[in-house]
């Protein structure tokens, strides 16, 4: 038995389906991967995999470009002829699911997860691109078995939109966390808040920078840090000079993208982020899992990771001073952030463990045990 996965990036492989990955494998499933490049490929075959590259240019508009994507997929599937196929964001899902469609693979389930730059911008371009996305997820979805949603917001705006049957639609908490490995550690002396993100504005990096502005305005001592990389390419992105311009003031610290995320965890007191939207953010997971309180968004994906005042707070989207102002509760309750804290590992380990989320992810697609 064969199990594709078309992945957009090869990071994520690794970093969100490895667990996922390795559940398939135990039930029997050799496990092929598509990437787009080889960057990383070395981590991607430590799990046991066949990597094959397929060129993708994940946020490019070529129709040519993206019809050579899906060709060499279809190719790749004729030859492969696997069992179950799976993909994930927007390319992978359509292409894979009209290639699959082509090559006569019956099992192709398809992963949403989140609705992504053109459901929430509202520029001209963004609309004219959501258009062709709604089209295209609307062909592909004709043609898939299953649509696994993580949040039931998505799922309902999709229906509603006319995008899938909602009889096609199934939903899991998330790609789960792997609470073994992002396990409670002890709180910094000094509260610091914390963001990790590609630096865009739909992850709400602004709000998130508004807000520490203010803050440490009134109470210097307090300490902010960005994790997350310039995504100068992106329609969406946020101005590098304003970041820098930040980090010369002393307001923010800012560190590149890493393998090991688990230190800035260790070493903020809570974390944050203001996110337009989400399918269920991975970050605000791991968070959790090692007893942080979370600041978030009361928005698509976001609000079921947050018992608000309990776990931590939800907050409007696009609302900076609502940011600061529950920033500045925690300045101002400090002792509340360790109780807080583990009641957030608790609902993690209820809702988004990672062994949980798996389970139903391999029912869904109809993998069983050998």
């Amino acid at each position: 038995m064969k199990f594709l996965l078309i992945s957009p990036k090869n990071r994520t492989v690794y970093n969100f389906r490895g667990d996922l990955i390795r559940a398939i494998q135990r039930c029997g499933y050799e496990v092929i991967v598509t990437g787009p490049d080889q960057t990383d490929v070395e981590r991607i075959k430590e799990l046991g995999v066949r990597f094959v590259e397929i060129p993708m240019n994940k946020t490019g508009t070529s129709i040519i470009g993206d019809l050579k994507y899906c060709a060499k997929l279809h190719k790749l599937m004729k030859t492969e002829k696997p069992d179950v196929v799976l993909g994930y964001t927007i390319k992978p899902v359509v292409y894979g699911t009209i290639a699959g469609w082509l090559a006569g693979v019956r099992n192709v389930d398809c992963l949403i997860t989140g609705g992504g730059y053109t459901f929430t911008a509202k520029t001209a371009k963004a609309k004219i691109l959501g258009a062709i996305v709604r089209t295209l997820y609307r062909t592909a979805f004709r043609h898939c078995r299953t649509v696994i949603f993580q949040n039931g917001d998505d799922r309902d705006e999709f229906v509603s939109r006319g995008l899938v049957k909602s009889e096609k639609c199934r939903i899991v908490n998330g790609s789960g966390v792997d609470m073994t490995r992002f396990v409670s550690e002890s709180y910094p002396s000094e509260l610091r808040f914390f963001m990790l993100s590609r630096l865009l504005v739909s992850k709400g990096v602004g709000e998130y920078l508004d807000a520490a502005e203010k803050v440490k305005r009134l109470h210097p001592e307090v300490q902010f840090a960005l994790l997350g990389k310039y995504e100068d390419k992106m329609q969406d992105a946020i101005a590098k000079e304003r970041v820098e311009k930040l980090i010369a003031d002393g307001v923010i610290e800012r560190y590149e993208e890493t393998a090991n995320v688990r230190p800035y965890y260790e070493n903020c007191s809570v974390y944050v982020l203001p996110s337009y939207r989400e399918g269920t953010p991975r970050t605000v997971l791991e968070a959790m899992s090692m007893a942080r309180p979370v600041i978030t968004t009361d928005t698509n994906g976001c609000r079921e990771t947050v018992i608000d005042g309990k776990t931590g707070f939800l907050v409007p989207v696009k609302d900076s001073d609502a940011v600061a102002e529950k920033m500045l509760w925690f300045v101002e309750h400090p002792e509340e952030i360790p109780i807080m804290g583990q009641a957030s590992r608790v609902y993690c380990e209820e809702k988004f463990e990672v062994g949980k989320v798996n389970a139903d992810m391999l029912r869904y697609m109809q993998i069983k045990g050998e």
